[in-house]
């Protein structure tokens, strides 16, 4: 088998739209809008302290990556209603020495890039478009609390773990092949020093958003039963933006497990290692009835393919049909008709295109191609509460024109 620095490199040099995909992912979604009209501003909590929760003690801190800053900050704008919004922030992943050796750097497009390695210098929450617009009428979340939680882990916001990996080489950042790779996988420390703080200072919510656009849609998948925990009197409400989770059962065994996922005590099933990344919130929403829970993605989102072209590279086999883009796709739309059909608090909105997020574009309140705007849909899930059906406001599954039809296998891929 080829080296896999060289087949990267060499898949990429020759164009392969999936692969050059990831290298995007520093910007995916992002959209800076100029300066933020007046209003509550947002408070910057630089350096948290350790914390101990539940006789555990956690500290908070990036990846640790050679040449970055490790030190962890996060968001807060107080708003005037008694609901709060939790965003987790994305940025691709990493789980072996291949890919933790490319993190999204600035690189030129040749070069893969697979997870942010530290916070983005300059982040600001009020540079941001969509869900972050205070200004915007039409925006739903417009005057609720927010809470911003960064991603610099590789893990998925839910990782516990220290873990060294053997570099593969990444000349240009002046890594060399073979040295040790230390990483530090600790997202899900990182949301437990958030999650203590919110308790400390933030009014319990009425509402509570968990949410978050590519890593951090799983991020939101996967912690949303811990704020459920924290806060058990607010109505819960789950989105997972291009978070689909189509992976290959070899890299669910092999590659997630480098992380030591931290799943909430009863919410993921008896053995929650075992279940699939692509039943994972399926599994959550079934233990949280009451909670309203949905994913948003785009028909062949070429980020989330992109990702899955390595798991079916390095983690194989995938699906059946050897066209990367259509194996994904009849993956993901069976998945979303399947949840749809079992799992009563569940819906999606499939959008037509390629593009990767919306939660941070102005795309949030310009998607319509499901025959709703993508806002106006998110307004009715939050008015929806109580039971599985829910009551108080209509909110529906929705796709563009003929996004669920069942493509053939092209013979050739």
């Amino acid at each position: 088998m080829p080296h896999p620095l060289r087949l990267l490199v060499g898949l990429a040099r020759r164009g392969l739209p999936w692969l050059l995909a990831l290298g995007l992912l520093a910007t995916a979604g992002v959209h800076a809008r100029g300066p933020a009209p007046s209003g509550p501003g947002w408070q910057k909590i630089e350096n948290p302290p350790p914390v101990t929760v539940d006789g555990r003690s956690f500290s908070a801190t990036c990846s640790g990556y050679p040449g970055t800053d490790a030190r962890f900050s996060f968001w807060v704008r107080e708003g005037r209603s008694r609901n709060t919004v939790v965003y987790f922030e994305g940025g691709g992943a990493c789980w072996d020495g291949l890919t933790c050796s490319f993190p999204i750097a600035g690189l030129p497009a040749a070069v893969p890039q697979f997870f942010v390695p530290q916070v983005a210098p300059g982040t600001n929450p009020a540079d941001f478009d969509g869900i972050f617009r205070t200004d915007r009428a039409d925006n739903p979340v417009r005057d609720w609390t927010m809470v911003y939680i960064p991603y610099c882990t590789g893990d998925l916001h839910a990782g516990s773990a220290t873990r060294t990996y053997t570099s593969v080489g990444n000349p240009a950042l002046g890594l060399p092949a073979g040295a040790p790779l230390t990483i530090e996988h600790r997202g899900f420390d990182n949301f437990m020093v958030v999650l203590d703080w919110m308790r400390r200072h933030l009014e319990r919510p009425q509402r509570l958003l968990v949410t978050g656009a590519s890593a951090g849609g799983y991020g939101a998948s996967l912690n949303f039963p811990w704020l459920a925990r924290a806060f058990p009197q607010a109505h819960v409400f789950v989105l997972a933006d291009a978070s689909q989770g189509v992976a290959t059962a070899n890299w669910d065994r092999f590659g997630r497990s480098n992380w030591n996922l931290q799943f909430a005590p009863g919410a993921f099933g008896p053995d929650p290692a075992a279940v699939p990344s692509a039943d994972l919130l399926r599994v959550a929403a079934r233990s949280h009835p009451r909670a309203k829970v949905a994913q948003f993605t785009t028909t062949f989102d070429a980020v989330q393919i992109g990702f899955y072209g390595v798991m079916r590279q390095f983690y194989g086999p995938g699906g059946d049909c050897p066209n990367l883009a259509v194996d994904w796709y009849r993956q993901m739309t069976a998945q979303l008709v399947e949840y749809d059909a079992q799992v009563p608090n569940f819906r999606y909105y499939l959008a037509a295109g390629t593009y990767h997020t919306l939660l941070r574009s102005p795309l949030f309140f310009d998607e319509a191609s499901a025959g709703v705007p993508f806002n106006r849909w998110l307004g009715q899930m939050l008015a929806n509460r109580g039971g599985t059906g829910g009551q108080g406001g209509r909110w529906t599954s929705v796709a563009c024109p003929n996004c669920l039809v069942a493509l053939p296998c092209p013979v050739a891929p």
